[in-house]
């Protein structure tokens, strides 16, 4: 009986840190002197305890630090720069171990990401 109740616990707390999490917020500033541009990644639909979950989110972030990042005058070099910073800072704030192992994965980064708050 105790069991039942352990694992009804984590699944509440597990739904709780998701709303709460229900979007991470990718911004860098693409030129010096410019105003951080931002966009902001809502993920609450999906479950980051699952590969599928995971994958979409990062397909998310991945998409919103492309249109974050984008350049008028197409520097690529800064473009990449740009998306990997803004990519891991939003991979850190949504502090998910499994979301944080797919991004060095897919991008063979393996610096450290940290979580912020």
């Amino acid at each position: 009986m105790n069991s039942n109740v352990k694992s009804d616990n984590r699944h509440f707390r597990g739904c709780a840190a998701t709303a709460w999490l229900a979007c991470v917020l990718v911004a860098f500033s693409a030129h010096a002197g410019d105003a951080a541009r931002s966009e902001t990644v809502k993920f609450a639909d999906l479950n980051v305890d699952t590969a599928a979950g995971v994958e979409a989110l990062y397909g998310r972030i991945h998409a919103a630090a492309r249109r974050v990042c984008e350049q008028p005058t197409g520097e690529l070099g800064n473009v990449r720069r740009c998306m990997t910073k803004a990519e891991s800072q939003a991979i850190g704030k949504v502090n998910s171990p499994l979301l944080t192992a797919f991004y060095q994965q897919k991008t063979g980064n393996k610096q450290t990401i940290t979580a912020s708050r």
